[in-house]
């Protein structure tokens, strides 16, 4: 069996007296997509923030392709191709879709953000922004402010983003948050292209989408793993049920 694309080792983060992250081991295969599931304040935002190099952990290693990245800043992960998207979405409102896609491109490719007015009209920027709105269903709204899209068209566009640099594996926290029920529909029909061609680790609330897509299943439960596997040892786990599935089911049930 191949060495995994990430690999996360006894990795700890405490905030004063909260530990957030508690002894993390994880692993994710090359060409997955690996949920992390958890109630609220398991830690799996602090999770992510570590592993994109928006925290540094106060111990243990993360590996990315075999490489020890753990002190590398976020850009350097960025340009072995680890890519984020954030919870809440930070967009440029005024630019055009397609200039806040460039933007991003020009991000990735080590570029200032202060050299803006260049990406509005270097064509080696805008052909790989193209190619990203492309990916994720947004070509018809290129040249429209990001300001005139709904809700669930800034989350397609803040993937987008993530994408415009080539990564080999996403990070993505949240992508359902405040989707409607058709937004939703549409979101995981997207992911689920996506992860025919990347690794991808998704955080994400909505079990319903989790159990739609992911190949595998860690659940967290404050900062510490009590759980990883198939989704279908995920759902039959009696601890997973106690600590998070079954409040879910009842609430569906």
């Amino acid at each position: 069996m191949s060495a995994p694309l990430l690999q996360v080792e006894g990795l700890a983060k405490r905030f004063g007296g909260i530990v957030a992250t508690d002894d993390l081991t994880l692993e994710v295969a090359a060409g997955e997509l690996h949920a992390v599931i958890g109630p609220n304040g398991a830690g799996k935002t602090t999770l992510i923030a570590q592993l994109a190099g928006q925290l540094k952990p106060d111990a243990g290693r993360i590996h990315f392709d075999g490489r020890d990245i753990t002190a590398l800043p976020m850009h350097r992960r960025s340009t072995l191709g680890l890519a984020r998207s954030f919870q809440i979405t930070s967009l440029f409102l005024d630019f055009s879709v397609l200039d806040n896609v460039a933007l991003a491109v020009q991000a990735h490719a080590g570029h200032s953000f202060r050299f803006w007015r260049n990406a509005r009209g270097e064509e080696e920027l805008r052909q790989p922004a193209r190619a990203a709105l492309e990916r994720v269903g947004l070509s018809a709204r290129a040249d429209r402010p990001a300001s005139a899209l709904s809700h669930g068209e800034h989350r397609q566009l803040e993937l987008a983003m993530a994408l415009a640099g080539n990564p080999r594996m996403l990070l993505l926290d949240e992508p359902m948050a405040g989707l409607g029920p058709e937004e939703s529909v549409a979101m995981v029909a997207m992911l689920r292209e996506l992860k025919k061609e990347l690794t991808i680790l998704l955080v994400e609330h909505d079990m319903e989408a989790v159990f739609a897509l992911a190949d595998r299943i860690t659940v967290l439960v404050y900062g510490r793993v009590i759980a990883s596997g198939e989704p279908s040892d995920i759902r039959a786990n009696a601890a997973v049920r106690e600590a998070y599935l079954g409040e879910q089911e009842a609430a569906h049930g």
